[in-house]
C-alpha cells in the first residue's frame, strides 16, 4: 500500500510539473526554451563558455578558423613587430632601395641629358603667334573687376584703344604702348604707381633730407619702385601731396602751361573787407612778378577770425602765403585740400592712400594724357 501511494504521488507530481511548464526542472525548462526558439526560426545564442572572440577588438564576433595568437593583423601593426610587405609569387618579398641608390641614379640621369639641346614644342593653341596680353586680363590687373566684368565693359562699347571703340572681345593689346580708356579715362598699367599723402606739418617736402628731419621718403620706404613726389608744399603748410613714378605726368601736372590748379584753405585775421577778393583775382605784384587768384572766397567767420579759400594754378615757392601777406593778411595755418581732381576729403594727418583708378584716369585727362 505504501509502495502504490508514492508512485501515484510521483505521477502526480510529474503531472503537475508538465501542467505548470517545468517548473519543478530548471534544467529540462531552460532545454525546451531553447528548443522552442530555434523552431521559431531565431538564432540561438551561444553560451558565454561558447563564444569565441577575435584579436582585432571585435567583441562578441565569432572567429572562422581556430585562435591564431594576436591575429595577422596584429604582426603587422605597431605592436606586433616589423611590417611586411606584401608577397609576391613564389614567397619572395621585394628588397627596399638604399637612399644612396636613388641619388645616384638621378645624379646618372642628370649627367645622361645635361648637353642634349632643349627642344621646343611649337604652340598649336589658336592666338599663339599673335603678341601681347588679352584686354579683358589688362583691364582686370588695373582693377576694373573680374575678367568677366571686363567683357562687359567691352559688350557695353565703354572701352577704348588707340582712340577706337573696341567691339569684340579678345582683343590683344601691348599695356606700355597702346592707349587704353574706359569712359574716356585712361587705364594705368601695373608699372606705374600713384598715391596722395596727407602731409603733416613740419615734414620736408623731399624724398631724403640730409639733415636727417622728418621727409616724404619716410613714408613710402617699404616700396620696390622708387616714387617722386609731384610739386612741393613747404615745412610748415599741410595737406595733399601727390606720388608716383610716372614722369609724363608728374611733369605736365606741375607745367603752368597746363593750368592744374590746387586749392588751398588759409586762416587768416581780420577784419576783412570786401575788396580783397577782387584784389587777389585781379593779381598782387610780388618780388618775382604777379601773381594771381583764380578763386577766391570766405569759407567760415568766428569773430575775427576768417577761413579763406584759395584756388590759383601757379605753384611758385611760398605763393599763397605771399599773396595774402602782400594783400596784409599774414597766414597763420595753411592747408591745401585738392590738387586738381584728387582732393583731401577725410584722409588723416600723416597717412597714405593710393589712387583709384578713377582718379589716375581724371588725374590724365587733366593734363591731356
Amino acid at each position: 500500500m505504501r509502495s502504490s501511494s508514492g508512485r501515484n504521488s510521483g505521477s502526480n507530481g510529474g503531472s503537475r510539473g508538465a501542467k505548470s511548464g517545468g517548473r519543478g526542472n530548471y534544467r529540462g525548462a531552460g532545454n525546451n526554451r531553447d528548443e522552442r526558439g530555434q523552431s521559431a526560426g531565431r538564432p540561438r545564442r551561444p553560451r558565454p563558455e561558447e563564444r569565441s572572440y577575435d584579436v582585432d577588438g571585435l567583441a562578441g564576433r565569432p572567429s572562422d578558423g581556430p585562435k591564431r595568437g594576436r591575429g595577422e593583423a596584429a604582426r603587422g601593426g605597431a605592436k606586433g613587430g616589423p611590417k611586411q610587405s606584401p608577397k609576391r609569387g613564389g614567397g619572395r618579398t621585394t628588397p627596399a632601395r638604399s637612399r644612396e641608390y636613388d641619388a645616384r641614379a638621378e645624379e646618372r640621369n642628370r649627367e645622361r641629358y645635361a648637353n642634349k639641346p632643349q627642344i621646343k614644342t611649337p604652340k598649336t593653341f589658336p592666338g599663339a603667334e599673335q603678341e601681347g596680353e588679352r584686354l579683358q586680363k589688362v583691364l582686370a590687373r588695373a582693377g576694373y573687376g573680374s575678367r568677366r566684368a571686363c567683357e562687359e565693359l567691352v559688350e557695353q562699347a565703354r572701352v577704348e584703344v588707340n582712340g577706337e571703340i573696341v567691339l569684340e572681345q579678345g582683343l590683344r593689346v601691348d599695356p606700355e604702348k597702346d592707349e587704353i580708356k574706359v569712359d574716356g579715362l585712361t587705364v594705368a598699367t601695373q608699372s606705374y604707381q600713384f598715391f596722395a599723402l596727407n602731409k603733416p606739418a613740419g615734414v620736408v617736402s623731399t624724398m631724403e633730407d640730409p639733415d636727417g628731419r622728418q621727409c616724404l621718403g619716410d613714408y613710402v620706404t617699404n616700396r620696390e619702385t622708387r616714387l617722386f613726389h609731384v610739386g612741393r608744399l613747404d615745412t610748415e603748410t599741410e595737406g595733399i601731396i601727390l606720388l608716383t613714378n610716372h614722369g609724363e605726368l608728374a611733369h605736365r601736372l606741375t607745367h603752368p602751361k597746363y593750368g592744374v590748379k590746387k586749392t588751398y584753405l588759409a586762416a587768416i585775421t581780420g577784419p576783412l573787407p570786401r575788396e580783397v577778393g577782387k584784389r587777389l583775382k585781379e593779381g598782387v605784384q610780388l618780388e618775382d612778378g604777379y601773381a594771381r587768384a583764380d578763386h577766391f572766397r570766405v569759407v567760415e567767420q568766428t569773430g575775427k577770425n576768417y577761413l579763406v579759400e584759395v584756388v590759383l594754378h601757379e605753384g611758385r615757392k611760398h605763393i599763397v602765403r605771399r599773396m595774402l601777406a602782400e594783400a596784409g593778411f599774414p597766414v597763420e595755418k595753411l592747408v591745401r585740400t585738392a590738387f586738381g581732381p584728387i582732393t583731401l576729403g577725410d584722409q588723416k594727418s600723416g597717412w597714405l592712400r593710393r589712387l583709384s583708378n578713377t582718379e589716375v584716369g581724371m588725374l590724365m585727362k587733366e593734363v591731356g594724357l
